[in-house]
Formats: structure tokens, C-alpha cells, sequence
């Protein structure tokens, strides 16, 4: 069995090439966007109540344990 690969001409290699970054292109818009989403989702979940209430909750067991430990 012989794999007779031919390497295609300039021209198609060329085509071969505009497509594969354009494609590139298209991947990186695509990360961008899914990074904004993610930064509004990250900024929406630190303003929802049920997280505010959890970062205060935290923030008076570290001043009560700090307390404890500066008597």
C-alpha cells in the first residue's frame, strides 16, 4: 500500500492558507466575546444579594477572629 500524497499547487496552497486565518480570525473573536460574557457574568454575581451577604458574613468572622487573637 503506498500513500501517494501530492503537495497541492501555489494557488491552492495559498486558498489553503486565507482560509485557515480567517478561521483563526473567527476563533479569537469568538474567545473575545466569550471572555466579556464571562467578565459581565463574574460582575453580576458579585453584585447579586446572596454574594454580597456572603462576602459581609466573612468579612465580621475575620474581624471577630482577629479580635480574638490581637486580646
Amino acid at each position: 500500500m503506498t500513500n501517494d500524497n501530492k503537495i497541492p499547487d501555489a494557488q491552492t496552497r495559498a486558498r489553503n492558507v486565507a482560509r485557515l486565518r480567517e478561521v483563526c480570525l473567527r476563533f479569537d473573536e469568538l474567545n473575545m466575546l466569550l471572555a466579556q460574557a464571562n467578565a459581565l457574568a463574574e460582575i453580576e454575581l458579585q453584585n447579586s444579594p446572596l454574594y454580597v451577604r456572603r462576602r459581609q458574613r466573612v468579612q465580621k468572622q475575620l474581624e471577630t477572629e482577629q479580635a480574638v487573637l490581637n486580646k
